[in-house]
């Protein structure tokens, strides 16, 4: 019986944490919105927003935690999420200025697997700049391309102020 099994599942993919907090999203943001409707994607928004806005302020305490400020030059350094053979991205240092291309996503492929475009994207518009926002209220982020529409994510994250707040 177990040599039958390993059989049957050797064709089997494994699963990444990302790939199970992408379907996650995808089916609890469907469900609030089907019984909802604008006011529910409105809530899922928001709860992305707050979401975000943690995960900065986060970032922002393991910073301090290291003796560094809340600056551009520290907010990729200090981030929160470990990226792995799952995304392909490009980081570009400017003055007050981080640009990234990712050309590969993991959510943005799990979400096009699953036809839950609608939702995924939910999560993609808001999570970066919230992210920034709970790092420093002067991080502003452009997020002109996105995977669904263009096949490629782009950002531009922009120092505002030379404050560090």
């Amino acid at each position: 019986m177990k040599d039958k099994f390993k059989k049957e599942n050797e064709s089997l993919e494994p699963v990444s944490m990302y790939n199970i907090a992408a379907k996650l999203f995808a089916h609890l943001a469907k469900a609030v919105i089907d019984e909802f409707g604008e006011d529910g994607r409105k809530a899922i928004l928001q709860g992305v927003s707050t979401f975000g806005e943690e995960r900065g302020r986060d970032i922002a305490r393991r910073a301090a935690a290291v003796g560094q400020s809340n600056n551009i030059e520290n907010y990729l350094t200090n981030y929160d999420m470990g990226r792995s053979e799952l995304f392909e991205y490009e980081d570009i240092y400017k003055e007050n200025e981080i640009e990234q291309y990712f050309t590969k996503c993991v959510f943005a492929d799990q979400w096009k697997k699953d036809g839950m475009e609608e939702y995924g994207i939910l999560y993609c518009q808001e999570i970066d700049p919230a992210i920034a926002r709970g790092f420093n209220p002067n991080l502003h982020v452009v997020h002109d391309k996105h995977f669904f529409k263009d096949g490629i994510c782009h950002f531009c994250f922009q120092m505002k102020k030379e404050d560090n707040v």
